[in-house]
């Protein structure tokens, strides 16, 4: 989900400098909502898991694909066996195809277990720039889309002075700052009258657990679940900032405009999956010479406990927020 909507500002631009262009997007059905109306673009939802699940499913989408759609190029932005199979036919029927090149060699770089480098590499937005440029459609600009958003209704009445968003979870351990921390800092704002918390997620564990701090604290509301893609946008704008993992939430945030106060632990910003246009300095992290370990943090932690996630002070991250909260 996280890949998909850093792609949102690079198409946004490509319909605004190419207008004469359409473009049609191959996705998870689920996803469709990131991408504002535009007269030049369609959403084509593939289901990977039921009509296009495996080598064959790739095959009745091409299939599919080549009755309706005459494509005179294929973009591939996901560089994966799907993806890769699809170019293949593509290919093989005469179809010009460009590649992302996600710079597999240098993240190994930056996640090495010795002489590990440490620098920042191009994000993944320029890196989908880059493969547009390489087809012959260079982007001047990626800016700022929040305006795109400005028709999401809110679907919850917020009166406080103060909305914080909170996003705690993440596709894995090595993202994911200890609970009971995160609940720390729920029970720190939830005291302020003037304050509102939003609590975001999915999956059945994550809504239980929110759905506790929802009813233990006061000022807090679990939104996880309970509304369309669209009105969690909405809501995310609503937002004076968000606390989040480095997960699909910081990047739905930045896509709305939203500051986020993203919390890094195996993972690193550097790798290029920073929140798109988020302030390098609202980043929570540690220095430690094992860190980054993981480029998506699905590795397990060789220490056992993820000490890169476990020794960040709650203290911290609540004068990171209020510091964010003062610039509003």
């Amino acid at each position: 989900m996280g890949d998909v909507a850093m792609t949102v500002p690079v198409i946004a631009a490509f319909l605004k400098t190419y207008p004469e262009v359409h473009v049609t997007l191959l996705s998870n059905p689920r996803w469709g909502a990131m991408f504002p109306p535009s007269p030049n673009f369609t959403y084509f939802p593939v289901d990977t898991k039921k009509e296009y699940a495996g080598n064959l499913g790739m095959v009745r989408l091409f299939k599919k694909l080549r009755k309706e759609r005459n494509f005179d190029l294929m973009i591939d932005l996901h560089d994966v066996l799907r993806s890769k199979l699809l170019r293949t036919l593509y290919k093989l029927s005469g179809t010009p195809v460009y590649v992302i090149n996600k710079g597999r060699k240098e993240k190994k770089k930056l996640t090495a277990s010795t002489k590990r480098s440490i620098t920042p590499l191009k994000s993944t937005i320029n890196r989908y720039a880059d493969v547009f440029r390489a087809a012959g459609y260079p982007l001047d600009s990626i800016e700022s889309i929040k305006h795109l958003y400005e028709n999401n209704q809110c679907p919850i009445p917020l009166s406080a002075h103060t909305t914080i968003g909170i996003a705690p979870f993440a596709q894995h351990k090595g993202k994911i700052y200890p609970l009971e921390k995160i609940e720390n800092i729920i029970a720190h704002f939830s005291k302020r009258a003037d304050t509102q918390l939003l609590l975001f997620g999915g999956g059945e564990k994550e809504k239980r657990q929110l759905e506790t701090w929802s009813a233990t604290y006061d000022q807090t509301t679990s939104v996880a679940g309970k509304f369309s893609l669209q009105e969690e946008l909405a809501l995310l704008k609503s937002c004076d900032v968000v606390l989040s993992m480095d997960s699909a939430n910081m990047h739905l945030a930045s896509l709305v405009g939203t500051p986020v106060v993203s919390v890094w632990g195996a993972t690193h910003p550097y790798a290029g999956f920073y929140g798109f246009q988020q302030e390098e300095g609202n980043a929570i992290q540690l220095d430690m010479p094992c860190r980054p370990c993981s480029i998506y943090g699905n590795k397990p932690c060789h220490k056992e406990n993820y000490p890169c996630l476990h020794n960040i002070k709650e203290e911290n991250i609540i004068q990171k927020i209020e510091e964010v909260i003062a610039k509003v």
